[in-house]
């Protein structure tokens, strides 16, 4: 279309705007048109991961503060206080504050420090057996030359399926004089042992565990290997590297914070030690019914119906549990470094 000669020139500067977004007055953040705020666009995007990750971590958080918060409370506050009864012990319970004295109680009686003692004591002796076990397996399905790996790996971690009451009652009765066919083994070979003994029963608590739970670390060992790049087993062997070399200098390394973990793990399983004790209790006098120290607060509590000092050595011993963990963590992650 050809424009008039004779039709006025309106300059571009002063033509209107078009109806629509794209005007001068657009471009130009007239003062009738806002534009959107990145500022506020990202704050709503915040707000709404926020609550998203707010709505999926609300079964955790109300499981756990169900489960562990509200208890461990309620075991600190009843640890403050004690049941008194008027006259010779026979009126009416009264509660009163006891302040710290149950933790008095707790940290100058003998059988506590004796139970602690002894599961320390297991535990050093226990937990590096046992993950030197689940370690040196863990390596052997690794390995290249390792053949029908899944059944070994199922073998392996079979006994963990098992539960530790059923697995303690099973070894309890391989324990047990008269009909136990390990005994009839050591007496044909001279050596005629009693593994319920007094000297043996620790050894024989620390079996049942090591038989238990090797198979559970193998596996976090083991899931922690195949993380590790192929290529640098085969630049180990163009260098000449043997396969204990390997294992050595290259596999045990990289898998130390799945061995760290499995410490961890282990350290709390061993200071609160129960259910193996309890099974063989029955079937020998070198257990006593404050054995361990979580024996010691059932017996309080279910025993002697002393639920305050109950509460105050469970309270005691979660201390205890963390700062052992908490000090293995560290010792471990400073090694690392």
């Amino acid at each position: 279309m050809t424009r008039d000669a004779d039709s006025p020139t309106v300059p571009v500067a002063n033509r209107p705007a078009p109806s629509g977004d794209h005007g001068p007055d657009r471009l130009a953040g007239a003062p009738g048109r806002k534009r959107p705020s990145r500022r506020r666009s990202g704050s709503r995007l915040t707000a709404r991961r926020n609550r998203s990750a707010a709505v999926l971590l609300a079964p955790f958080g109300v499981l756990f503060l169900a489960v562990f918060v509200i208890p461990i409370g309620y075991a600190v506050h009843q640890s403050l206080f004690r049941v008194e009864r008027s006259g010779l012990g026979f009126g009416a319970p009264r509660t009163v504050f006891a302040g710290l004295d149950n933790y008095t109680r707790v940290l100058t009686d003998s059988t506590f420090l004796k139970g602690v003692g002894r599961v320390l004591v297991f535990g050093l002796v226990q937990v590096p057996v046992m993950l030197g076990l689940a370690l040196l397996l863990a390596l052997l399905l690794d390995s290249r030359v390792a053949r029908f790996k899944r059944f070994f790996r199922v073998a392996y971690f079979l006994p963990f399926a098992i539960p530790g009451v059923i697995a303690a009652v099973l070894w309890a009765f391989l324990y047990m004089p008269g009909i136990s066919p390990l005994n009839d083994v050591g007496r044909s070979i001279g050596a005629d042992a009693d593994f319920l003994s007094h000297d043996v029963i620790l050894f024989s608590i620390g079996n049942i565990v090591t038989w238990s739970w090797t198979g559970y670390n193998m596996l976090i060992i083991y899931t922690s290997l195949q993380s590790v790049p192929k290529e640098l087993y085969e630049a180990a062997e163009l260098d000449g590297c043997s396969g204990f070399r390997i294992a050595w200098h290259i596999k045990v390394p990289l898998v130390r914070p799945a061995l760290t973990l499995t410490g961890v793990f282990s350290i709390i399983g061993t200071l609160q030690l129960f259910g193996e004790p309890m099974v063989l209790r029955p079937m020998t006098a070198a257990i006593s019914s404050n054995y361990t120290p979580v024996m010691l607060s059932y017996q309080a509590a279910f025993g002697l119906n002393d639920y305050n000092f109950a509460a105050a050595v469970a309270v005691v011993l979660a201390l205890a549990t963390f700062a052992l963990s908490y000090g293995f963590l560290r010792l471990s992650t400073r090694g690392s470094r």
